[in-house]
């Protein structure tokens, strides 16, 4: 599994390099914010920077892959139920007890094996942002199997 996304930093980085190369502004030397979206494609850079590494280490992208999602709920009662409506968009969610060094924060792991596609991770990561502030939650980011 290749890392999730750092919890909301506002880090800027050089453009994308490799499969989606051809996202990259006009400028080879102009900086991004991570945050900000391909214009082609909807999808933010930074989620574009882990499609490409994965693409780097896997075999064949247009195998289905185990995609995870994290989230994190200041709440049992509430991470039940963000768990409960991301399974209605076909995840497999569970609800974790809080570590000791963060206690008051249940993370919620939302799965699914799917092919992954610029679509789905801009479809998922909306998903999972609109359901974190809708219930005062933190959407930390996901991984995928490369």
């Amino acid at each position: 599994m290749y890392g999730h996304a750092a919890r909301r930093e506002n880090q800027y980085v050089e453009q994308p390099m490799g499969l989606f190369s051809k996202f990259k502004r006009s400028r080879e030397d102009e900086l991004v914010d991570l945050d900000d979206r391909s214009p082609r494609l909807g999808v933010k850079y930074r989620d574009l920077l882990l499609m490409n590494e994965i693409a780097k280490r896997a075999a064949d992208l247009s195998q289905p892959r185990h995609v995870i999602f994290y989230l994190y709920a200041p709440s049992d009662d509430i991470g039940r139920l963000i768990a409960a409506e991301a399974r209605t968009h076909g995840f497999e969610a569970q609800v974790r007890q809080p570590l000791p060094e963060y206690p008051g924060s249940w993370t919620v792991a939302c799965e699914t094996h799917v092919v992954l596609t610029p679509q789905f991770v801009r479809e998922s990561v909306d998903l999972f942002e609109a359901l974190a502030e809708r219930h005062h939650a933190d959407y930390d980011g996901w991984e995928a199997a490369a």
